[in-house]
C-alpha cells in the first residue's frame, strides 16, 4: 500500500489527530499564530490562490480519449509524473508527516473515500475542517480511493520533469494519486479533489456541480451557479431556509449533496453586520489564510487585504448554526444563475428555457471590472464553463447535458438574475439594490414569479416577469431603465455578440 511505503520511509507519521493536536504541532512548527478567537492563522508564502498553469492529468490509457485536453486539463506522460512520485518519496524519507482520513460526498452511497497526506500541520488541519470527517466506526473501516500527497518544500525541475514551473499539481486516475508541490496554498488540495469528482461521477449520473444550495421548511431545495463577486454567498444564505453546502454539490437520482463537510469563505472586509453567519463559524480550529492579526491582540484585521484580496477561512460547516447535517437534500425545484452584468443590459431577473439554460451554463457569464486587474479600464465579459471552468476534467457539454436532462426530469425552474448595473454601464449607472434582488430572487424561490405575466427581451429572447411586489415596475425591463434607448441596443447588441462568440468554442467537432 501507499502508505505502507511512505511509512517505512518517513521519520513519523501521525494518523487522523484531533484539532487541538494539529494546532499546537502547527504552533511548535512555526507554522502559524493563534487569533484571539482560537483560530489558526497561517500565510500562504508566494501563492495566495491558485496555480492554473502548473496544473496537470497524467495522460493514461484509461483516460485519454475522455479528457478534454487543452489549456485547463495540460497532459503530463507517465514517465513525468513516476519521476515527480519517486521524487516525492525521496523527499518524505526525513519528514514528520501528517494524514487524515475521510470522505468526499455527503451521500454514503455516492462518496469517496480519500487520504491526505501532509508535510504541514496546519494543511492538514485544513483537510479535517474542508473535507467529510469520518466517525470512529467509519474510520476503523476506511479504505482510499484516492490519495492526495501536499510536499510544498518539493519543487519540480521544468527541464528534467516536463512541467511549466517548479510548482506542480497532477492527477493520476490510473494511480488514483493527486501529487502537489512548490506551493503552499491549501486550497490546490480542495480543489483537486474537486476536479477529481467532476471527471468521476458523470458516468454514475451524476452532475458535480460548482454551487451553493439551500433548502426552505418545506424541503424545497434551491440551487446558486455564479463566479466571484456576483452575490451567490449572500442570496444563497437565507435566514428562512437551511444551508445545505456553499460550494461544491453533486445532483443524483436521490437528490443534491454536498460534496464537503466544511466552507471555505472569502474574508476581506469580513463584519459581523453584513456576515454574521461567517463571523460566528469563525473559532477554534478555524484556518485563517493570510489575515492580519494585531500583534498584541491576536485581533483579526479583515479589513487589511495587503498580503492578498483572496483571504480566507476554512471551517467546519456545522459551526453554521441552519446548515443541514449531513449535507444530503431532495430533488432541487429552482435553479439560480447568477450574473454581475457591468454593462447593465442583462435584465434583473428572467426565466429560462431548458436549452436556454443549457446556453447560460454553458456560458458561465460575468463581468470584470475596471479597475480590478490592471490593465483593465473598461468592463470586460468574463465566461467560465459551468461555471467552474479550471476544474473540469471533461468537454463542457457532458456536463451541460447532463443539466438539461436533469432540468427536464424533474421540471426544474431556472432563472438568470443580474446583480450588476441597471440603468446603464459601470460608471454610468447604478448597482442593483440589493433589496430587490432578495425579493426577486424569494419571488422565484416561493414560486409567486410565475403568477405575473411574462415578457419577452426583444434582444435576448429572455422571459421577464411584467411585476414582483415592492420591486420597481420599470426596473424589470432594462431597456426602460437607460435614458437613450439607442444607446441600450447598441450595449445589449454588444453583448449578445460576445455571448456567441464564446459559445462557437463549445462544438465537440471542433
Amino acid at each position: 500500500m501507499l502508505t505502507d511505503l511512505i511509512s517505512s520511509k518517513t521519520s513519523a507519521l501521525h494518523h487522523n489527530l484531533s484539532v487541538e493536536q494539529l494546532i499546537q504541532h502547527a504552533l511548535d512548527r512555526q507554522e502559524g499564530a493563534l487569533a484571539s478567537t482560537g483560530a489558526l492563522r497561517a500565510f500562504t508564502g508566494n501563492f495566495t490562490g491558485r496555480s492554473p498553469k502548473d496544473k496537470y492529468i497524467v495522460e493514461e490509457a484509461a483516460v485519454s480519449a475522455s479528457v478534454d485536453w487543452g489549456k485547463v486539463n495540460q497532459p503530463m506522460t507517465c514517465a513525468d509524473f513516476n519521476r515527480l512520485y519517486q521524487k516525492a518519496l525521496a523527499y518524505m524519507e526525513d519528514k514528520e508527516l501528517f494524514v487524515f482520513d475521510g470522505f468526499a460526498g455527503a451521500d454514503p452511497n455516492e462518496r469517496l473515500p480519500i487520504r491526505v497526506i501532509n508535510e504541514y500541520a496546519w494543511h492538514n488541519l485544513f483537510a479535517r475542517q474542508l473535507f467529510i470527517r469520518p466517525t470512529d466506526d467509519e474510520l476503523r473501516n476506511h479504505r482510499a480511493e484516492f490519495t492526495v500527497i501536499s510536499l510544498p518544500g518539493l519543487q519540480a525541475d521544468p527541464e528534467k520533469d516536463g512541467t511549466f514551473s517548479e510548482t506542480f499539481i497532477c492527477v493520476s486516475f490510473e494511480q488514483r494519486l493527486v501529487l502537489i508541490g512548490g506551493t503552499e496554498y491549501a486550497g490546490e488540495m480542495k480543489k483537486s479533489i474537486f476536479s477529481v469528482l467532476n471527471y468521476l461521477l458523470p458516468s454514475k449520473g451524476i452532475l458535480p456541480m460548482h454551487c451553493s444550495a439551500n433548502v426552505g421548511e418545506a424541503g424545497d431545495v434551491a440551487l446558486f451557479f455564479g463566479l466571484s463577486g456576483t452575490g451567490k454567498t449572500t442570496l444563497s444564505a437565507d435566514p428562512k431556509r437551511r444551508l445545505i453546502g456553499d460550494d461544491e454539490h453533486g445532483w443524483s437520482d436521490h437528490g443534491v449533496y454536498n460534496f464537503e463537510g466544511g466552507c471555505y469563505a472569502k474574508c476581506a472586509s469580513l463584519s459581523e453586520e453584513k456576515e454574521p453567519q461567517i463571523w460566528g463559524a469563525i473559532g477554534q480550529g478555524t484556518v485563517l489564510e493570510n489575515v492580519v492579526l494585531d500583534p498584541i491582540t491576536g485581533i483579526a484585521d479583515y479589513k487589511n487585504t495587503s498580503l492578498t484580496e483572496n483571504t480566507r477561512a476554512a471551517y467546519p460547516i456545522d459551526r453554521i448554526s441552519n446548515a443541514v447535517i449531513p449535507g444530503i437534500a431532495g430533488q432541487p425545484g429552482v435553479i439560480i444563475f447568477l450574473t454581475a452584468d457591468a454593462f447593465g443590459v442583462l435584465p434583473p431577473i428572467s426565466k429560462l428555457t431548458k436549452e436556454q439554460a443549457m446556453f447560460h451554463f454553458l456560458s458561465g457569464y460575468t463581468s470584470k471590472l475596471a479597475g480590478t486587474e490592471r490593465g483593465v479600464t473598461q468592463p470586460e465579459a468574463t465566461f467560465s464553463a459551468c461555471f467552474g471552468a479550471p476544474f473540469l476534467p471533461l468537454h463542457p457539454k457532458v456536463y451541460a447535458d447532463m443539466l438539461g436532462r436533469k432540468i427536464e426530469e424533474h421540471q426544474v425552474k431556472v432563472y438568470l438574475v443580474n446583480t450588476g448595473w441597471t440603468g446603464g454601464p459601470y460608471g454610468v449607472g447604478t448597482r442593483m439594490n440589493l433589496s430587490y434582488t432578495r425579493k426577486m430572487v424569494s419571488a422565484a424561490l416561493d414560486g409567486s414569479i410565475e403568477k405575473a405575466g411574462f415578457t419577452a427581451d426583444p434582444i435576448f429572447n429572455l422571459l421577464c416577469p411584467d411585476f414582483i411586489e415592492e420591486v420597481p415596475r420599470e426596473l424589470l425591463q432594462p431597456r426602460n431603465t437607460w435614458v437613450h434607448a439607442e444607446a441600450y441596443e447598441q450595449a445589449a447588441k454588444e453583448l449578445l455578440d460576445k455571448f456567441a462568440q464564446n459559445y462557437k468554442k463549445f462544438s465537440l467537432n471542433q
